[in-house]
C-alpha cells in the first residue's frame, strides 16, 4: 500500500517527472526521477495529506497539522512518526530512503511557522528508522 501511495504522489507531483534524454523521442517513455530535497519530499509524499500550508485537516479523519508545531522541537519524534508510522499515517521506512526522511524531516521542522533551525541527517535517521521486516507492511 505505502509503494502504491508514494508512486501515485509522486506520478501527481509533476515537477519529478520529465521525459528520457533531450526530450520527447515520440516513445512517451517518462522517468520518474526520486524526489530529493525536503520540499520535494513533502509537495511528493506528504502534502497529499498535511496539505500544502502544513495545516492538516479534518473530515473522515484528523489529518495533524504540521505547521507551527511544537512536537517537531525534538527531531527524534518526527523522525519516529516519519520512519514508523503513527495512527493512520504509514510508516516510509523502506520506502523512502534515509537521506529523503532526513530532508523532510528538517523541512518542516524549518518551514511552515516552525523554527527548529538544527538539520536532521541521514545518521540521526539510521538511528531511528528501523527497515521494514521481511514481507511484512
Amino acid at each position: 500500500m505505502r509503494k502504491i501511495v508514494l508512486l501515485a504522489a509522486l506520478i501527481a507531483f509533476p515537477a519529478m517527472a520529465q521525459t528520457s534524454g533531450g526530450g520527447d523521442t515520440g516513445g512517451g517513455v517518462v522517468r520518474v526521477q526520486k524526489p530529493v530535497t525536503g520540499e520535494q519530499v513533502y509537495g511528493a509524499v506528504c502534502q497529499a495529506c498535511h496539505m500544502a500550508d502544513a495545516k492538516g485537516g479534518k473530515g473522515a479523519g484528523e489529518i495533524p497539522a504540521l505547521a507551527n508545531n511544537p512536537k517537531l522541537a525534538g527531531a527524534a519524534y518526527p523522525i519516529m512518526v516519519v520512519a514508523g508510522g503513527k495512527g493512520g499515517m504509514p510508516g516510509f521506512s523502506g520506502t523512502l530512503s534515509n537521506a529523503q526522511m532526513a530532508e523532510a524531516v528538517t523541512y518542516i521542522r524549518t518551514h511552515f511557522g516552525n523554527a527548529y533551525a538544527k538539520p536532521v541527517t541521514e545518521a540521526d535517521v539510521a538511528k531511528i528508522a528501523r527497515p521494514p521486516a521481511p514481507g511484512g507492511h
